[in-house]
């Protein structure tokens, strides 16, 4: 349990000093308004719940992937294509940002 603590202190501790970059901050933003935009493009097109469309972007930037849902119409198809391409991108950019904080950043 102490180990437990110690991982989230150090991570929260390295997400705020990841804030203090600009270029972080923007990836951020980035990354949020592409989960809303896909949020919102899957619970109206593809007829899915908010969370359940929400659950679908967080597991896809996040290359997990769902099991069981693919887009049925060739709008959501070709959505997902670019939405798989640009928010992946985005997604693993800001996860490897967090990472180089935590690892060559000095603690303050």
């Amino acid at each position: 349990m102490i180990s437990a603590f110690a991982i989230f202190s150090r991570l929260f501790k390295g997400i705020r000093r990841a804030f203090h970059l600009s270029y972080f901050q923007g990836l951020l933003i980035l990354c949020l308004l592409t989960l809303i935009s896909g949020t919102i493009f899957y619970s109206t097109q593809e007829n899915l719940s908010v969370v359940d469309a929400l659950y679908f972007c967080i597991t896809t930037l996040s290359t997990v992937g769902h099991p069981t849902f693919s887009p049925v119409t060739t709008l959501g198809k070709i959505f997902t294509m670019a939405y798989i391409t640009i928010g992946c991108g985005l997604f693993l950019t800001l996860i490897a940002t967090l990472s180089y904080v935590l690892i060559k950043q000095p603690e303050e």
